[in-house]
């Protein structure tokens, strides 16, 4: 699986694509068991990575700059720019906010890696970028929408996300670090559970695009509206995340790592808020689901398009 990574998750789409559109009462049992294989996926990534060394990545400080530089200023000037040419409904417009101005903490770590970043550096900074945004976001909603609309937005979700996608699946790859420095059979399960990252990563695609895609019935003209925005996101983000990783004179593993962090978006984490929100911003969701669908779509393209833009040895 690890030789055909690409030909697996493209399989793995085309299957919950072909469920979500030909078996759209799947969705809501598969919606359940995202968090679950989110949880599971970073749990094997934090299993690559050993405690000291994730430690010492805390100290990379122009690597943490770069990463928040790129999430907080150069993503909130992109937004701004596309803003006024967004669509005038205001559920349309608060649902690209949300999703937009939050940078992912999930499967960004996994293409990262397939892509030749540094996943490691990307893992340090996952809860620093989770708790950042749960500060900036009602700013940044007050300044793009005034102060009505920000106080729409309940934080929970955050909260539940960071103890289930980071807290508990970091702990219990510490936990099984030690077991397995201490004991041949905690080698053995440290070994074998490491080789389901690919699986892990194709269930997740699976079961997103099965389950969001029917989310789309009937509204995919809302949700059309959107695409090309969130298309020129991915193609400017690619740009700016190279020329920030240069303005940082990072290393290649390092400025791909922040491509990635800036160009992927916490649409997972966020549903959950847009479903949250009052009845008259039903749309909301709706247009979360879609950059969902379309950062799929970007990122398989972007693992293997990101190694040309930030090659390893610069000419």
């Amino acid at each position: 699986m690890d030789e055909h990574q690409v030909g697996v998750y493209l399989s793995a789409m085309s299957v919950g694509g072909l469920l979500g559109v030909g078996a759209p009462g799947v969705g809501p049992g598969l919606e359940q068991a995202i968090s679950p294989l989110l949880a599971a996926l970073l749990y094997v990534t934090f299993l690559q990575v050993p405690a000291a060394e994730l430690v010492r990545s805390l100290r990379d400080g122009r690597f943490l700059a770069a990463a928040l530089a790129v999430n907080f200023v150069v993503v909130p000037l992109v937004v701004a720019a596309m803003f006024p040419f967004l669509p005038d409904d205001q559920a349309v417009r608060l649902g690209v906010l949300l999703v937009l101005l939050c940078p992912c903490v999930d499967w960004v770590i996994v293409f990262t890696g397939l892509a030749g970043g540094s996943s490691r550096r990307l893992l340090a900074a996952t809860p620093l970028l989770l708790v950042a945004q749960m500060l900036a976001l009602p700013v940044l909603l007050y300044l793009f929408l005034g102060s009505e609309l920000a106080d729409v937005v309940d934080a929970g979700p955050f909260l539940r996300a960071f103890l289930s996608l980071i807290v508990i699946p970091l702990a219990l790859a510490w936990a099984t670090q030690a077991w397995a420095a201490r004991r041949p059979a905690g080698q053995r399960v440290a070994a074998t559970v490491s080789t389901a990252m690919v699986a892990l990563l194709a269930a997740v695609l699976l079961v997103v695009l099965a389950s969001q895609l029917p989310k789309l019935d009937g509204r995919f003209g809302d949700a059309a509206a959107v695409v090309p925005f969130y298309l020129a996101f991915l193609v400017v983000m690619a740009f700016a995340g190279t020329a920030l990783g240069r303005l940082f004179r990072l290393d290649a593993p390092a400025g791909r790592a922040v491509l990635f962090s800036g160009a992927t978006r916490n649409s997972l984490v966020v549903l959950p808020l847009a479903l949250a929100l009052p009845d008259r911003f039903a749309l909301a969701p709706v247009v979360v689901v879609a950059q969902t669908l379309i950062e799929v779509l970007g990122m398989v393209a972007y693992v293997r398009l990101v190694p040309r833009l930030i090659p390893a040895h610069p000419a």
